[in-house]
């Protein structure tokens, strides 16, 4: 059994631990709450713009462009979302995981976040570029990371471009998905919730006038459908990475309390039995 002094060790240790993880907790809740007002903000724009794109390619019967052409998939990119810091629960590993299932030797990686660029290093994989991003995602970094991609896509360097990402749902609900990214005519997660169906599309006899012509308009639109959609992605990662970190940070703080609360009621056990011993040792020797 432990002795008393070591007890109030453990507890001085555990309440500092406590203090440190409250902390932690309330920082990412300030900055949970604006990460993931700009990752809801931003979807009726994403939902219209991705409505645009899809009545567009879909009136355009004879329109082509390198960024829609499939090809059959030798080798692929995967543009990997993951957070600069740990201490997040399972929201890394669960990314890790789908990204883990690609074959190696027919896959290159782009990280975004410092934990993305480690996991493919420390897996052998190949890793063709890192992208920073910070606490709050800004246009520009998800429009380097999809130039990179589009790229290797226009290159024929890759066939197919996938984001391996979290897709933040609430703030106890973060999932990690697989969604597509080139060819553009692929693209359905996270822009296409709440936007009409193809078939939908499809059935609408509505004319359109294409000014100045619809390749012009299409070319113009696509580039910027992959840059909004990045950012889009980069705006759920956040949201996710924070949420998920501060109820970690909230679990790991009522754990330490419990702890602290039971090693209380031990070490007070305890001591009250030292005491009722010195009482009976008084006691005793009274009688003698």
């Amino acid at each position: 059994m432990a002795s008393t002094r070591e007890l109030r060790r453990r507890i001085r240790s555990i309440r500092s631990t406590a203090q440190i993880t409250r902390a932690m907790q309330m920082v990412a809740a300030s900055k949970m709450r604006k990460a993931q007002q700009a990752a809801i903000s931003v979807r009726p724009f994403v939902r219209l713009l991705y409505r645009i794109e899809r009545k567009a390619t879909t009136r355009a019967i004879d329109f082509t462009h390198p960024l829609l052409r499939k090809r059959a998939v030798k080798k692929r990119a995967i543009i990997l979302v993951a957070s600069d810091k740990g201490l997040c629960g399972a929201l890394n590993s669960n990314l890790f995981r789908l990204a883990g299932r690609y074959d190696p030797h027919s896959t290159v990686f782009i990280a975004a976040g410092r934990r993305a660029a480690q996991f493919v290093a420390r897996t052998r994989r190949q890793l063709i570029a890192d992208f920073p991003y910070g606490d709050t995602p800004r246009f520009p970094e998800a429009r380097a990371i999809a130039a990179m991609a589009r790229d290797l896509f226009l290159k024929g360097e890759v066939d197919e471009v996938q984001i391996v990402a979290t897709r933040f749902v609430n703030t106890l609900v973060q999932q990690a998905v697989v969604m597509e990214f080139l060819p553009v005519g692929e693209i359905k997660a996270l822009t296409s919730a709440g936007a009409e169906s193809d078939e939908a599309l499809a059935a609408d006899t509505t004319e359109f006038v294409f000014e100045p012509s619809p390749e012009a308009l299409l070319s113009y639109l696509l580039s910027h459908v992959l840059n909004i959609y990045l950012y889009t992605v980069l705006l759920n990662a956040k949201a996710s990475e924070q949420s998920a970190r501060m109820v970690s940070m909230k679990n790991a703080t009522d754990n330490a309390e419990q702890m602290i609360a039971d090693l209380t009621l031990a070490h007070n056990k305890l001591r009250q039995l030292h005491i009722t011993q010195e009482l009976l040792e008084i006691q005793g020797g009274q009688s003698n």
